[in-house]
């Protein structure tokens, strides 16, 4: 039988825009010298985030932190994974399944933020594929069962993050995981940047449309000349 005191005693719904403070969390990016792992990493680092770049050689990671600054570092990728509190996966996708698989021990117990779109290419243009796992975040969490595997920063451009010039980056982020402790983290993390607001879009099981929508972005940006991102709104 529920009495009076066992509602008195259930906690109060929590507001889903109360989120952590990860200002001083280190964030790692792993492709950190492709175009897109740059751009995160420079706008990270911009916003004030600790922020080291990985890749398979230590010198080419280094050059690449260089040229962006910001006080960014870089290192091979599994010192990269070490050091780092978050763990961005910026890589392409034919190298996804290789690089995590040879990190499962060095990213334990981190919270992994994969941002892989699985596409193909034809003359038609952008198609999206499907993973034997479901999508390129639930090939990263079986590969990493001792990871807090996540999924976000799919829908940014390349071209908007690492241009100086543009002072906000007016999009959504939407994140996907199993722990709202970890989205939590990772939507807090896009709230870094000016502009990017964090929004929770479901479990990791979710993730293939999310990635697929990309391929949709892409003839966008194509037919219209422009960067496209998203918005949600009523949120």
């Amino acid at each position: 039988m529920t009495t009076t005191d066992d509602h008195a005693q259930k906690p109060p719904r929590k507001d889903p825009w109360e989120l952590p403070d990860v200002s001083g969390l280190v964030v790692g990016v792993l492709g950190g010298t492709g175009d897109q792992g740059r751009g995160l990493a420079y706008r990270l680092a911009r916003a004030g985030q600790k922020v080291i770049i990985g890749s398979r050689a230590a010198e080419r990671a280094a050059g690449a932190a260089a040229e962006i600054g910001h006080g960014v570092e870089g290192a091979e990728n599994a010192e990269c994974a070490r050091r780092s509190d978050i763990v961005i996966v910026a890589v392409p996708w034919d190298g996804h399944k290789a690089l995590l698989g040879s990190l499962r021990e060095d990213l334990a117990g981190k919270v992994v933020v994969d941002c892989v779109n699985p596409l193909g290419f034809d003359k038609k243009g952008a198609y999206a594929l499907t993973p034997e796992e479901g999508s390129a975040a639930e090939q990263a969490a079986s590969l990493l069962p001792d990871s807090r595997v996540t999924a976000a920063f799919h829908h940014l451009s390349a071209v908007l993050l690492q241009d100086p010039a543009v002072e906000s980056i007016d999009t959504d982020v939407l994140v996907l995981g199993e722990a709202r402790a970890d989205t939590d983290l990772v939507q807090a993390l896009a709230q870094r940047i000016t502009g990017m607001r964090g929004v929770f879009a479901g479990r990791l099981r979710n993730a293939h449309q999310v990635e697929s929508l990309v391929a949709n972005l892409i003839s966008v940006n194509r037919r219209y000349k422009a960067h496209a991102g998203l918005r949600v709104t009523d949120v």
